[in-house]
């Protein structure tokens, strides 16, 4: 289901507008506050959920771990480094999760892009294996 923003929470710090994979959290500049500017579009990730340190978004459960009319919440805890998840239900009973999020600090990861440069490279180890040709892989042509 599509997060939406809770209006009394946001502080309008931008976080959810800056991770967004689908590009459609933004900042309304008069108001400051954050808003799905295309839930039909939403990937449902969660990245901007657990982004938000005020706990401004909110999203609605699958049915699997939350019923028809329940909510769902979230914490992130910088200094625990975990993440809590709150569900409400229905009938307004609540049920607490709580999961370790990643075992780096916040931003501590340093992503470096990788370029495959052929087929036999290290990139692509084991993947003819993988697609049970018995056969190995074509070999590109390069001019």
């Amino acid at each position: 289901m599509p997060t939406y923003v809770l209006d009394s929470k946001c502080k309008g710090n931008g976080k959810c507008e800056e991770i967004c994979p689908s590009d459609i959290m933004r900042l309304d500049r008069e108001t400051n506050k954050a808003y799905n500017v295309e839930p039909d579009m939403c990937w449902e990730c969660f990245s901007c959920v657990k982004a938000c340190p005020e706990n401004a978004i909110s999203v609605r459960p699958y049915a699997d771990y939350g019923p028809l009319g329940s909510e769902i919440s979230v914490k992130r805890d910088e200094e625990r480094n975990d993440i809590k998840w709150d569900i409400v239900y229905r009938d307004q009973r609540k049920k607490h999760f709580e999961f370790a999020i990643r075992t780096t600090t916040w931003g501590s990861i340093n992503i470096e892009e990788k370029e495959v440069r052929d087929l036999d490279g290290e990139e692509l180890a084991g993947e003819p294996q993988m697609l049970f040709t018995g056969k190995p892989l074509p070999v590109i042509e390069r001019k």
